[in-house]
């Protein structure tokens, strides 16, 4: 848990290139279309670089932030928010979302990530 405690803390202070330190070379993770604008699938540390900047085109002052950690074996669920303003209209907006980490090799290597709660404690195998 602390691996991925540690590589959000870098994404929320210092941004993404001091996250990567914290990522596995063959890292994978796939944003679903009730999240993305345009869902993909995003592989590497040039997958996660690409990822975050497809946010430029409509939002500015981006911002992450973890607001919850669970721990779940070999993967953590964190409760994770997005804050932006939109590019042409000026607009804050925030976006919540359930990211499921998993670790291999000590290093964050994918994710799966939700809309709600529930259903990422289902797939961590923590449901209520």
């Amino acid at each position: 848990m602390e691996i991925v405690r540690r590589a959000q803390a870098a994404l929320d202070g210092e941004g993404i290139e001091a996250m990567l330190a914290f990522v596995h070379p063959e890292f994978e993770v796939v944003t679903p279309a009730s999240l993305a604008a345009e869902p993909d699938t995003y592989r590497g540390h040039d997958g996660i670089r690409r990822w975050f900047s497809s946010f430029d085109d409509g939002l500015e002052n981006v911002s992450t932030e973890g607001r919850e950690f669970i721990d779940a074996g070999d993967q953590v669920l964190v409760h994770t928010v997005l804050h932006a303003r939109g590019r042409s209209t000026g607009i804050e907006v925030e976006q919540h979302a359930f990211v499921l980490w998993t670790l291999r090799d000590g290093l964050v290597a994918g994710g799966e990530v939700f809309p709600e709660r529930e259903p990422a404690l289902e797939a961590a195998g923590l449901s209520e």
